[in-house]
């Protein structure tokens, strides 16, 4: 499986269910990867958009599904993109914006460092 232990998948929807993101969060670092699913829930394009989030990890990839951590990067998203909003108003481009902000965001769980600067030093070491 592409998905490794501590890294927690789940999506987030649109208003009417219409529309959703697929968000996936590295556990240890908060580390945040996520794009619009164009075509609402869908197993098999899920499964595209997983794995095309985390090739560039691919050597840091192994198996399992946890909740926590993801959980709370989506409440976290929610303060960029409300429970109401239409995800056909949101592109790509707006998407990953989002992304890099809350990558960016130091954690006072991670002694202040920002779940971009944890991620890569651990794929440093």
């Amino acid at each position: 499986s592409l998905i490794e232990k501590d890294w927690s998948p789940q999506q987030i929807v649109g208003k009417n269910n219409r529309g959703a993101i697929v968000t996936i969060v590295k556990r240890k670092t908060n580390f945040l990867l996520m794009e619009k699913l164009e075509h609402g829930k869908n197993a098999t394009k899920l499964t595209k958009i997983l794995y095309k989030l985390l090739f560039a990890y691919i050597k840091h990839v192994h198996t399992s599904w946890e909740k926590g951590s993801v959980e709370n990067a989506n409440k976290l998203i929610r303060q960029y993109i409300p429970k109401q909003t239409n995800f056909d108003t949101l592109n790509y481009q707006q998407i990953k914006e989002i992304q890099h902000q809350i990558n960016s965001r130091p954690r006072k769980k991670s002694g202040f460092y920002s779940p971009k600067e944890i991620f890569y030093r651990n794929l440093q070491s």
